[in-house]
């Protein structure tokens, strides 16, 4: 016998009885499956990190990106499928563009998000097309005032403001953990004093059954001239290495 939900994913523009649209719900849980991504403001700006799960040993070091620019002072990072999340990243560099060449000006982050919002919504209102598969994890330093934004755009549309979050398979721990940084001394915290933190946050989160991960890092920050840029793999490295230290010491003790 079919369940009560059986024929109301066949399309994303059926609603079940009881108010939900299955097709935008698998979209989410494909975020929620896949590899940790976070990103934080820092008192100097915002740090992006995430967990790439390696999917075979002879993967080319830095290949299938999931940090990438949009403007000098504005990134993304993705969660969920990669593809989904590159188209979400070209959509957002047409969308700047055309400010830019309407305004002469760099498009705000809170519009960007905005705009982003509405081109993943409209993906949940056509029978003939499917949601994104991505979550946007989008910040930037705004040029004048120096200060941070970071925007969470979910596959439904819905874009909210943070001071720092996660998507993917660790976040309710990662989550817990922004909170700690957040919440004590850390505000106070570079994205570089910050850095150590991001990496034992992911190495935390990393589910043991599966495959090895690569720390990929990106910052807006005062370290990179307030433009986007990825992290140097020297200090990646050393922030990794000192974060790996202090989880095995917690074990210890």
């Amino acid at each position: 016998m079919a369940g009560s939900g059986a024929g109301y994913d066949l399309s994303v523009t059926t609603y079940t009885p009881d108010g939900r649209v299955y097709q935008v719900e698998y979209a989410q849980k494909k975020v929620d499956i896949s590899g940790t991504a976070l990103a934080i403001c820092f008192s100097d700006g915002v740090l992006f990190a995430t967990e790439k799960l390696l999917g075979s040993k002879m993967l080319v070091p830095g290949t299938n990106k999931r940090t990438y620019p949009v403007t000098r002072n504005t990134g993304i990072v993705m969660g969920g499928l990669v593809a989904d999340g590159r188209q979400l990243v070209n959509r957002a560099r047409q969308e700047c563009t055309q400010y830019k060449n309407a305004y002469a000006e760099d498009m705000p982050s809170n519009m960007i998000a905005e705009r982003l919002g509405l081109f993943m919504h409209a993906y949940t209102l056509y029978w003939s097309i499917r949601p994104f598969g991505s979550s946007i994890l989008l910040g930037d330093v705004d040029p004048d005032t120096k200060k941070p934004s970071l925007f969470c755009i979910e596959p439904s549309g819905v874009a909210t403001k943070y001071r720092g979050t996660a998507v993917g398979k660790g976040r309710q721990i990662a989550k817990t953990e922004i909170e700690k940084i957040l919440g004590g001394e850390g505000a106070a915290l570079t994205c570089k004093e910050g850095l150590t933190a991001v990496a034992k946050i992911l190495h935390k989160v990393h589910d043991e059954k599966d495959t090895s991960f690569e720390l990929e890092c990106a910052w807006i920050c005062s370290d990179s001239n307030y433009k986007f840029q990825a992290v140097p793999k020297d200090l990646v490295a050393k922030a990794e290495e000192t974060a790996k230290k202090q989880l095995e010491e917690e074990d210890e003790d």
